[in-house]
């Protein structure tokens, strides 16, 4: 059995096809681990979600950012965005089923065995895994609860409170839970969080640095897999912790890789998230000239 991680698919089904058949995955004997943001901003959020879907017993999935959007533009449509990619899901015959089985999905999965953590933003450095794993399940448990979802998805957005505190309550506490799993790159060595920032990690405003730089990180022994953050280009020098978001859906590429192993592969995507055709002889040769 081989498990394999995946980066930010927002909507982009080809590429992910592409390197599972590049792998020879076998939903009966390997797992893939989607390490969040599985729709939105691609040309193929609703088929993507169904593939996923199908091949459910397979995957383990963490929710991004752009995941917990769908499901609040499913509570209210008012919430969509013109940028959105989501119409087709929201209007499709089995969107009940898909929207779901998608609440039903982790906020951070952690594999004691491979002692290997999957989140879609990251761990913020004072919290232990012992309790990102506690506070994760009260966001997960919100998200199951039928009389306790619609305030989530209500109450989840904005970027305050910016630093956890043991007594927020309610709503509050549970959206500064959200935005550092879903939407974190920047904080303080205390978790001070900075929303604005999206660029390199040598951007961070004054005071601030990216979410595992800090030494004194609770979970330096812990392996963490993560996505969301782009402008890295799957590039991190921090030992035990592996960038996948690689920016397919803007062009870039997506990254599957072996869990086990740490080797990577890549599909090159062209600007709608398709798959891009190999380069050319012409390009080849350029790109080794100026190597």
């Amino acid at each position: 059995m081989a498990v394999y991680a995946v980066g930010d698919l927002q909507g982009c089904l080809e590429p992910l096809q592409c390197l599972l058949e590049r792998v020879k995955f076998d939903p009966v004997r390997d797992k893939l681990w989607v390490v969040g943001d599985l729709v939105n901003r691609g040309p193929q959020s609703l088929e993507t979600l169904r593939f996923l879907y199908r091949m459910r017993e397979s995957l383990v999935c963490v929710l991004g950012n752009h995941d917990l959007h769908l499901l609040a533009a499913g509570h209210n449509i008012e919430r969509l965005k013109k940028s959105d990619t989501l119409h087709e899901i929201l209007d499709a015959p089995d969107r009940a089923e898909l929207l779901d089985w998608l609440r039903r999905q982790k906020l951070l999965h952690h594999d004691a065995e491979r002692n290997v953590a999957l989140v879609h933003a990251g761990i913020p450095p004072q919290w232990s895994l012992k309790k990102a794993l506690k506070l994760a399940a009260e966001v997960e448990t919100a998200l199951r609860d039928d009389n306790l979802l619609p305030a989530f998805l209500d109450g989840m957005y904005g970027n305050e409170p910016n630093k956890w505190d043991g007594a927020l309550q309610g709503v509050t506490r549970l959206r500064v839970i959200t935005n550092y799993f879903t939407r974190m790159r920047f904080c303080t060595a205390d978790g001070k969080l900075d929303l604005k920032g999206k660029e390199g990690a040598d951007t961070a405003p004054r005071g601030y640095a990216p979410w595992f730089s800090y030494k004194a990180r609770r979970t330096q022994d812990l392996k963490i897999i993560f996505g969301h953050w782009a402008a890295l280009e799957g590039q991190c020098d921090e030992p035990g912790i592996f960038a996948l978001d690689t920016g397919c859906v803007w062009g870039g590429a997506m990254t599957l890789m072996n869990v086990d192993t740490g080797e990577r592969l890549s599909c090159k995507c062209d600007a709608q998230g398709g798959v891009a055709p190999p380069p050319t002889l012409r390009e080849r040769f350029r790109a080794w000239l100026y190597r």
